[in-house]
């Protein structure tokens, strides 16, 4: 992922947005890392394209937020795409 593809924390809303929506997958892949125990820096490398050691603090943010994000959708967010799939 390039990027300019990706915004440095996803937008901090109570409903799904157009952001979660375009990054679905990315969510995925950061929760299926996590859950294989990956260790954060080569998560972020891997599906971000950032270098953990040039950039930490940002790097660090990023995976971070991703995955916080991530675990909300598996919470809260999926209700909302359910409902919006059967309107």
């Amino acid at each position: 992922m390039a990027s300019s593809d990706f915004f440095d924390a996803p937008p901090d809303s109570t409903e799904l947005t157009d952001y979660d929506r375009s990054h679905m997958k990315v969510y995925m892949r950061v929760l299926d890392a996590a859950a294989d125990g990956a260790d954060w820096r080569e998560a972020v490398t891997v599906i971000f394209g950032l270098d953990p050691d040039a950039e930490p603090e940002r790097a660090r943010r990023v995976h971070d937020s991703h995955l916080a994000r991530a675990r909300w959708m598996t919470e809260h967010g999926y209700r909302q795409l359910l409902r919006d799939g059967h309107s």
